[in-house]
């Protein structure tokens, strides 16, 4: 088992960030920045699979776990972000027991899933390391996205599918298919986190969801969510970087009005 995997079967409370701009400087400058975990997202960020190695040698540097959110469900999408490196896999937009199901059999080697075999990847070591296949099975981390009304009907016979290790809330998508966009605050959308977590509470798996900032993730972490993203890589700078030019603009403003009185 994964160091990552030991530590969410721990019940320990783990902070990531989502990396969308395909940089390897900007994982390692997020590495560097103490996260627990690192997650390439293929979904929403720019960089796809050909940007993926960067990434995945910064991490890997600074030895934080570094996650793929795939595009798809697709056996092969999740393939070959594990023949790459990856330490684990986020499958979005699920929507029912049976594709949970599926996706997870994308994550493991026969007779236990359907992921390809092979030894020359750099997983193994491009073939120095072929006694990877005989742990890999444990080691990969499953992220299962609850993002639509379909799989929060379905929440607490999805929580009980073997081998999940986080249940991951995607607010937007959710409080868009729940009729209330972006309102995280609306008792619908506050209804389906209290179910979510009820379920998981049920099986011992950890929630996860997104937070836009630190002070949000806090309260996430308090409401017991144990896999909480902190924005992501674009956004954290972007943040910093408005944070910074309003402080400098304020100043600059409160100069101009002390000269002209």
């Amino acid at each position: 088992m994964t160091d990552l995997r030991q530590r969410l079967a721990n019940a320990e409370t783990l902070y990531g960030t989502f990396l969308g701009l395909g940089s390897g400087l900007a994982a390692e400058a997020c590495a560097l920045a103490g996260f627990d975990w690192l997650l390439v997202d293929l979904e929403h960020g720019t960089g796809g699979e050909d940007a993926l190695i960067p990434q995945q040698l910064a991490a890997d540097a600074h030895r934080v776990p570094l996650l793929v959110r795939v595009e798809s469900a697709d056996r092969i999408r999740a393939g070959r972000v594990l023949d790459m490196g990856a330490a684990g896999v986020m499958f979005p937009r699920l929507e029912t027991t049976s594709q949970a199901r599926q996706a997870l059999e994308h994550l493991r080697y026969p007779p236990l899933g359907d992921r390809g075999v092979a030894t020359y990847n750099r997983a193994c070591g491009f073939g120095l390391h072929p006694e990877a296949l005989d742990t890999a099975n444990d080691q990969i981390v499953s992220v299962i996205q609850i993002e639509n009304r379909r799989a929060l009907e379905q929440i607490e016979e999805i929580a009980h599918i073997p081998g999940i290790d986080v249940l991951f809330i995607g607010p937007r998508d959710l409080s868009h298919d729940l009729g209330v966009p972006g309102n995280t605050t609306a008792p619908i959308f506050q209804a389906a986190l209290d179910r979510v977590l009820a379920a998981a509470d049920q099986t011992g798996t950890a929630v996860g969801i997104l937070a836009p900032d630190a002070t949000t993730a806090r309260r996430y972490a308090d409401r017991g969510f144990r896999f909480i993203g902190i924005g992501s890589d674009a956004t954290l700078l972007t943040q910093a970087g408005k944070h910074a030019v309003d402080f400098v603009t304020e100043h600059r403003r409160q100069e101009v009005s002390a000269r002209a009185s």
